[in-house]
């Protein structure tokens, strides 16, 4: 009988799961990559949208003074003056609405960027833990096989032993049997 199999299926079975463990971590951690990804995505996008939705109301608001101007004759110089105010306005808010932006994911991506660094670093730890405990799992189970197989050998061994008292005994009792007949 081979009590070395069981073993060597036990230790495989549980490096298997150390490493189907370790590389769903680490589709974890690209997941969490690519999901950051999609945020700044998604915010150079919001400020897209809102850029536009100021330019139309820029243009909004240089409609209604063009109706200003087309049904007040004479008011010319008052209605260009406020564009201008009003085209200031528009400006100054598009470079704050930029620069927000601009500063919010300039920050985002450094957190990142940090981040990044850091699961790397310890991604790169843990692969080298990994690795050594894949070793150390090895030499026990190499370990554990030679002493399985011992015992494997000690049992058929004590089984021979046992068989042969059984046969020793069997042939006393045929002689104390035969002697008693005798």
């Amino acid at each position: 009988m081979n009590y070395t199999n069981p073993v060597r299926t036990t230790f495989e079975l549980q490096r298997q799961t150390i490493e189907s463990s370790h590389r769903a971590l680490e589709r974890g951690v690209e997941t969490q990559r690519r999901l950051a990804e999609a945020v700044v995505d998604g915010m150079e996008t919001t400020e897209t949208a809102q850029r536009r939705t100021v330019e139309l109301s820029r243009q909004a608001a240089h409609s209604t003074l063009d109706a200003m101007e087309a049904g007040f004759p004479g008011m010319e110089a008052a209605v260009e003056e406020l564009r201008g105010t009003v085209d200031e306005g528009y400006d100054l808010l598009l470079e704050n609405h930029a620069e927000t932006f601009e500063g919010a994911v300039s920050g985002y991506e450094n957190g990142l960027d940090a981040t990044d660094e850091y699961v790397d670093g310890a991604l790169d730890a843990l692969d080298e833990q990994l690795a050594a405990l894949v070793e150390a799992h090895e030499e026990l189970e190499a370990q554990s096989v030679e002493a399985a197989g011992r015992f494997g050998t000690q049992v058929e061994k004590l089984q021979a032993d046992v068989e042969e008292m059984q046969e020793q005994l069997g042939e006393m009792q045929r002689q104390a049997t035969a002697a008693v007949e005798a």
